[in-house]
């Protein structure tokens, strides 16, 4: 999701992270349309928490991963990027990659990947499989631009073709992915977060993506790899989220013999479209593609602002109806920690409320067939 917001500061001295701690079990797979999570196959319900690997205070991943599993909440995305082009002027600020005069350099220090080792270690003590993407389309938390800005490029769309971003980002990639190459806590690795290419020729990222996963797989061939992307350009209508304007192609992707699994996302009033029901044939029409192809599709981001208890209930369970969707990750999981409420960007739905028993309780009694 593309948003700009502050994070959330904390006061707690920064704990000395260790490398995560490798435990037995199974990393998740997918069988057909399904995924397969500690032996279980089925439809599962998660969440997005992209600010979890930035706290400092390890008491505060404790709680909020604490309060995800105790909900039946099973599946959590966090960015696996935070990009900067000069290091921050507060040294309690995580970032975990410097690009500058055409140099990445990787931050695996306490103010950096160590967070994300946290947050691995925390999620395979309580059983929570984690998505985590490696880029940001959009420009928070440094994304794409951030490349461009070090190394020279002419827009965001050279990020995908241009032979030394690439090669910085895949030098990336291995740190992060050989990092975790053994942890059960890792449900899949993503490409990106939500990438585009606007205007561009669904060849760039088919081709980048190709490439990618491909990679991917060649360092870690026993976790799941998926782009991150919202699902645009497929057929069934004519509006705007299902051409091929920013570049995607979604039964194309999703055909690249490393992609394990598809991904949808759905925010109506960011789109332009009026009519919320509008989600559910959205929702149907990936899940066709899914099928047809053999591959589950994840409803991996969708919300509504300040109203999470119409029809965003009505998004899932058009989910859980479809065949080919095998779990959904509503925008965004929001908690109260030693700094007080995590950022509020109208989506968040905050644990212990009302809206919490609509869209998540209830949500897994259903699942689980209470």
């Amino acid at each position: 999701m593309k948003y700009s917001l502050s994070l959330l500061s904390t006061i707690a001295p920064l704990a000395l992270a260790t490398l995560v701690a490798r435990q037995s079990g199974s990393n998740p797979s997918v069988d057909g349309l399904n995924f397969v999570i500690d032996g279980e196959t089925g439809y599962f319900a998660g969440t997005n928490a992209y600010w979890l690997p930035f706290l400092t205070n390890d008491a505060d991943v404790d709680l909020a991963i604490g309060h995800l599993a105790e909900s039946g909440i099973k599946i959590l995305r966090v960015w696996g990027f935070n990009d900067v082009n000069t290091v921050p002027a507060n040294n309690d600020t995580v970032y975990f990659q410097l690009h500058t005069n055409s140099v990445s350099t990787i931050n695996t220090g306490e103010d950096g990947l160590e967070r994300l080792d946290y947050v691995v270690s925390v999620a395979e003590n309580e059983g929570i499989k984690l998505i985590i993407p490696f880029v940001n389309n959009w420009d928070d938390y440094g994304g794409m631009n951030a490349y461009v800005t070090a190394y020279d490029g002419d827009d965001k769309t050279s990020w995908y073709t241009n032979a030394d971003m690439q090669s910085a980002y895949q030098t990336y990639i291995e740190a992060v992915v050989s990092r975790y190459v053994d942890s059960t806590a890792i449900l899949a690795w993503e490409l990106a977060n939500e990438p585009r290419c606007s205007s561009c020729d669904t060849s760039v990222i088919n081709e980048w993506a190709t490439e990618t996963s491909a990679f991917i797989k060649s360092i870690d061939p026993n976790h799941l790899v998926a782009i991150g992307d919202e699902g645009m350009g497929l057929d069934g209508a004519s509006d705007y989220p299902y051409t091929t304007t920013e570049g995607n192609d979604f039964a194309l992707n999703l055909a690249i013999p490393d992609v394990d699994f598809g991904t949808l996302h759905l925010y109506t009033t960011d789109w332009g479209v009026t009519d919320n029901s509008w989600g559910n044939q959205w929702v149907q029409d990936h899940a066709a593609v899914c099928e047809s192809l053999g591959k589950p599709c994840l409803f991996e981001e969708y919300g509504m602002k300040n109203d999470h208890c119409t029809d965003e209930l009505d998004w899932q369970d058009a989910a859980l109806a479809a065949t080919g969707v095998a779990a959904d990750l509503f925008w965004q999981f929001g908690d109260t920690l030693s700094g007080g409420e995590t950022a509020d960007d109208e989506y968040t739905v905050y644990y212990g409320t009302d809206d919490w028993t609509c869209v998540v309780t209830d949500h897994v009694a259903e699942i689980n067939g209470a």
